[in-house]
């Protein structure tokens, strides 16, 4: 029963299964050996390619960062109104 309306019924909550822990984690772990691999190569490589690669390197998580927190700031506002 509904505590609003007795009349109707309430309905039964979705089924939401929770993703495994493991389906989060490859992203966030690429990201950090890419960036373990920039700042190595960096400190170690001073010329030529070694610079190159930690540039790129390093950049591709600064740019992925960047993506995430614009596209949450661009969502529409949820129902309880505000950003989230």
């Amino acid at each position: 029963m509904n505590v609003v309306s007795p009349d109707l019924p309430v309905s039964p909550s979705p089924d939401v299964t929770p993703r495994p822990s493991v389906a989060v984690w490859p992203w966030p772990i690429a990201l950090g050996l890419l960036t373990i691999f920039g700042l190595l190569s960096a400190l170690l490589g001073q010329h030529g390619i070694w610079l190159a690669l930690s540039w790129v390197a390093l950049s591709i998580p600064l740019i992925v960062t960047v993506a995430c927190v614009l596209r949450a700031w661009w969502r529409t506002p949820s129902v309880k109104g505000g950003q989230s």
